[in-house]
């Protein structure tokens, strides 16, 4: 399979969310973690903070990129990132399960493509060779 770019990126906003959950920092994290798996993404590790006197800033590096939120919990609002790398694993399998899990009324969301090959070729200064999601040997 040609690799035509090393990412996606979904930028998510959640509306109408369940102010209690948004507001519940080991829940979020729990939430984000199981969003990354179910997503079959590989978990490296998470980090999450509860805001006095609300709100929730988290990040789950995954080995294919990192899932990330912030929560308002005042406005019932979520704006999360789902950029993942490679085709193994699906950002839209985690998107729908934080849709569900943070009981979200609607949602809006954009996905871009990240990391365009052709343009990663064009702009390098030097050959690249072949250009993979991972690298196949690690560079000393």
């Amino acid at each position: 399979m040609k690799t035509e770019q090393l990412g996606r990126h979904i930028l998510v906003e959640y509306y109408n969310c369940d102010e209690d959950i948004l507001n519940n920092h080991k829940l979020i994290e729990q939430l984000m973690v199981t969003a990354a798996k179910k997503a079959k993404a590989t978990v490296v590790e998470s980090v999450f903070h509860l805001f006095n006197p609300y709100g929730v800033s988290g990040a789950v590096v995954i080995s294919e990129s990192h899932l990330t939120i912030h929560t308002w919990p005042e406005y019932g609002y979520a704006s999360v990132d789902l950029f993942t790398c490679g085709d193994k694993v699906d950002p839209w399998v985690a998107f729908d399960y934080l849709l569900e899990g943070l009981r979200a009324e609607k949602s809006e969301s954009t996905e871009i493509a990240r990391g365009m090959v052709d343009k990663i070729r064009r702009f390098s200064n030097k050959d690249l060779g072949k250009i993979t999601f991972k690298p196949e040997e690690e560079i000393a």
